[in-house]
């Protein structure tokens, strides 16, 4: 049986030009982004999502394409940030943001949200490290040679230190970058613990850092701090689930939001909580440049 021509659709339709979201909660988001870009913020995660996930740390770059992208489509919006574990002025600087057109109030939360810079002033706020960041890090070598991940397979595995705010070890390049994982967790939470820190996993990385901030309490705080109605937020990794949960608590507010995952088989559990999937920081990055597209028609007569 047909429905009636008054019946209510489920939710507001998906312009063709755009992915569909899969869950309803994800079409009614992107409608309100599109509906009302004013009232929207844009949140994004930096390494996987804005950046292909490298080997060597320092080497990662943001997608060619995605500060002009971000800046197409930053201007229409409430606001734009990005939210990383890395400390604000390397996001920044592996970025390529400042002085990006579009971006001049960007925000970036690193840390977890423990920095802030903002692309008005180019000034990074940030507390005092924690001193068991320090402490921590000065035990690390020793309680890798212990755990003999600088032999056999799991040569090559990288301390990458962050400001002094936090300390991760990169397995990636191991011969057997899972096992070298796996084997490192308990170590590294024992060490995290002594110190008064926690252990963050990701990617293949486990990171030494102070508890009381992630990425949902930084993407909630920011959220209110603009008073925003939408929220849509990118990410790739298990660090990116806090700021899923934040935007499901959000929504119980009376907010939209639409979640988005940087796709990876790495990380089944955040495709599994995501109203959309992209491939990948290309796939973010023509997210983005879709948007924009998007409302740059809408503003034509």
């Amino acid at each position: 049986m047909g429905s009636s021509p008054n019946a209510a659709p489920d939710s507001a339709p998906t312009p063709p030009s755009l992915p569909t979201p899969h869950t309803a909660a994800g079409r009614d988001g992107l409608a309100a982004l599109l509906a009302h870009p004013e009232r929207t913020v844009v949140a994004l995660d930096f390494d996987g999502t804005l950046a292909d996930i490298v080997p060597d740390p320092e080497q990662a770059r943001a997608h060619p394409e995605a500060a002009a992208a971000l800046g197409r489509l930053a201007p229409r919006l409430r606001a734009a940030a990005v939210i990383t574990g890395r400390p604000a002025a390397v996001a920044v600087r592996l970025g390529g943001v400042t002085g990006a057109p579009g971006l001049e109030q960007l925000v970036v939360l690193g840390h977890y949200g423990a920095e802030r810079w903002d692309a008005a002033t180019g000034a990074v706020q940030a507390p005092a490290p924690h001193p068991g960041v320090a402490a921590a890090a000065a035990e690390l070598p020793g309680v890798l040679e212990e755990s003999g991940v600088w032999h056999g397979s799991w040569t090559d595995t990288a301390i990458e230190t962050k400001g002094g705010r936090a300390v991760a070890v990169h397995t990636r390049r191991a011969a057997d970058p899972q096992a070298a994982f796996d084997g490192l967790r308990a170590p590294l939470t024992a060490l995290a613990e002594r110190h008064g820190l926690i252990v963050e996993p990701g990617r293949l990385v486990l990171e030494l850092r102070p508890p009381g901030m992630d990425k949902g309490v930084a993407l909630t705080d920011w959220v209110r701090e603009t008073d925003a109605t939408t929220v849509l937020y990118a990410g790739d990794d298990l660090g990116d689930l806090a700021a899923f949960a934040a935007v499901d608590r959000l929504r119980s507010e009376g907010r939209t939001g639409l979640l988005v995952c940087s796709g990876s088989n790495e990380v089944a559990e955040l495709a599994a909580r995501a109203d959309l999937v992209v491939d990948g920081p290309t796939g973010v990055v023509a997210l983005l440049g879709a948007l924009a597209d998007r409302l740059e028609s809408d503003d034509r007569p």
